[in-house]
């Protein structure tokens, strides 16, 4: 499993517009760069990023081979009511994984 870090507010009142950033520890390989013996290194990159608040999608993302190790996401939301949000990230060669949070608004 790889690192991630979430940062969102616990609380927030019904109408406000919060942000949300996501850090996921990952080396992202672009297929492209040689190795010292002259063989390619294959690619291992995040593809998709995804939130469900709710379970309904609220922010996605599709990533490239020209996306940085250890890809930073940030997005805002509008809090409209409790509850958890879902964020997953997949990737080559089977990678996923999902981390939740919960969000409680007042």
């Amino acid at each position: 499993m790889a690192r991630v870090l979430i940062n969102l507010p616990r609380t927030a009142r019904r109408g406000e517009v919060i942000e949300i950033r996501t850090l996921i520890q990952h080396v992202m390989e672009t297929g492209y760069r040689p190795r010292a013996d002259g063989s390619v290194a294959s690619r291992d990159i995040i593809t998709r990023f995804a939130c469900l608040y709710d379970n309904e999608e609220v922010f996605a993302a599709e990533l490239a081979p020209a996306i940085a190790a250890n890809p930073f996401l940030s997005f805002s939301l509008v809090a409209a009511e409790s509850g958890i949000l879902a964020f997953t990230w997949t990737g080559d060669n089977g990678f996923e994984q999902t981390e939740t949070r919960s969000l409680t608004v007042t």
